[in-house]
């Protein structure tokens, strides 16, 4: 955390590796698997080439081997010789994401995110060393000792980086003695957003096999929520109202979730999925955006059920979330539609309800008590 001084050599790839070796003495390691992510993949890799004996293998992600190889890295950098870039990623180091749009773009718009990542940006590292270690990466060169390399290497990249052209990652695994290139779907450079894949290549290069978990089955309480006539609503309003109408609706949502400790599975354009322990707290969450959209000039139909569901990581799935979909579907402008499950459930609880009588829920057999929340 400590900020530079001129004397300090800041950032240099011998002491980072010097780092990783002081690390494994500390804790008693003698030989070990080491990955890098982006421009630490060159440490990764210059350790492997000067430690074999402690390297058991080396993965890297994203990465690359030296700064424009075999293209520009970080297309949306000036010449860093421009003092103009580093005072500004100095200036605003902290403050909010920089380049979301670059590194993340799944999550461009994601206020949740970029304020986590800024408050990430500001425990990690000071501005001063920021700057240091960007001149690093903008200037580091490890070509010249790829062909040393005698470690297991796997190199993994994702198709659409927008950070690392897919290109650099492959030049580099082609200068190292039979490494393995995998190549990822997807756009986000930062590793722990959409990870799944990467996590089955590492674990089956490290470990030889792939793990299959059985899917967890547990009671969950799913609710889907949709704004009404949202078509309509966007030809009214036009792209750039509507985006905006959308954000402040995503906002609002997210806020109600996180009041209820609710959990977020998916959005898919003017919808939610999600899932709460307990159905009290669904229905007193959806009570809750209900009224708070109404603001916005919208209106929202909800649906709730309380069943047997599979999880696996982030993932639900199964009859129940089907059901909790197809009971949100016949909701009504501002109506929020419960399942029986969810009414004999909060027994006791002072909410009210009135009856919605029996439906076909398509997909679904037999036919389905619905009750309407009044209170």
């Amino acid at each position: 955390m400590s900020d530079r001084t001129p004397d300090d050599r800041p950032g240099l790839l011998e002491d980072r590796v010097r780092d990783i070796a002081t690390l494994m003495d500390t804790v008693g390691s003698e030989r070990a698997a080491i990955m890098g992510l982006s421009e630490t993949g060159a440490v990764a890799l210059l350790f492997a080439a000067t430690h074999p004996e402690r390297t058991r293998a080396v993965v890297v992600y994203g990465s690359y081997a030296a700064t424009g190889s075999t293209g520009p890295i970080y297309p949306w950098a000036p010449d860093p010789a421009e003092a103009a870039f580093l005072e500004h990623l100095e200036r605003n180091w902290g403050r909010a994401a920089m380049y979301i749009e670059m590194f993340a773009p799944s999550l461009v718009g994601d206020e949740r995110f970029e304020d986590w990542f800024a408050k990430l940006e500001r425990l990690a590292v000071s501005p001063g060393a920021a700057v240091a270690l960007v001149r690093m990466l903008l200037e580091m060169d490890v070509r010249d000792i790829l062909p040393a390399i005698r470690v297991p290497t796997l190199v993994l990249h994702k198709r659409d980086d927008k950070v690392v052209p897919i290109e650099e990652g492959r030049d580099l695994a082609e200068h190292v003695p039979g490494a393995k290139f995998v190549e990822l779907p997807g756009a986000d450079h930062w590793p722990w957003i959409g990870h799944e894949e990467a996590v089955e290549e590492i674990q089956e290069f490290l470990t030889g096999m792939r793990d299959s978990p059985e899917p967890d089955r547990a009671v969950v309480t799913v609710m889907f929520v949709d704004i009404v006539d949202s078509t309509r609503r966007a030809a009214e309003l036009g792209d750039r109202r509507w985006t905006d109408v959308l954000e402040s609706f995503y906002a609002v949502v997210r806020r109600e979730l996180d009041r209820y400790r609710g959990r977020e599975v998916d959005t898919a354009g003017d919808g939610f999925f999600a899932t709460f322990d307990g159905p009290v707290r669904a229905i007193r969450c959806a009570t809750a955006l209900t009224e708070a959209v109404v603001k916005l000039g919208l209106q929202v139909r909800t649906g709730i059920h309380t069943g047997e569901c599979e999880r696996m990581a982030a993932k639900v799935s199964g009859l129940g979330v089907v059901i909790g979909a197809r009971v949100g579907a016949l909701a009504g402008p501002g109506e929020i539609l419960v399942s029986r499950t969810v009414q004999d459930l909060v027994v006791g609880s002072g909410l009210i309800f009135e009856d919605a009588g029996e439906h076909e829920l398509k997909g679904v057999p037999d036919r389905w008590h619905l009750y309407r929340v009044v209170k």
